[in-house]
């Protein structure tokens, strides 16, 4: 089992699980309050960016089905 895992939600959000660490552009560290789960918006609808607060609900549609990506150039 890999120590982070990241969910691809249907309709939805990133959610994260395990043992991460968040960064803004600069290397400061987001203050997760001791959370091994969260949830990062990938609609761009959330007034709480990057994580989700809710808002794509009924807005926002792409179904996450796992596929592989073509070989790197």
């Amino acid at each position: 089992m890999p120590a982070t895992k990241l969910i691809v939600n249907n309709n939805g959000s990133l959610k994260i699980e395990g043992d991460f660490e968040i960064v803004d552009p600069q290397g400061n560290v987001y203050g997760l309050g001791g959370r091994t789960v969260v949830s990062l918006c990938r609609c761009g609808l959330s007034a709480n960016k990057p994580f989700c607060d809710g808002s794509h609900k009924e807005k926002f549609d792409h179904p996450a089905v796992a596929f592989d990506l073509p070989p790197k150039k």
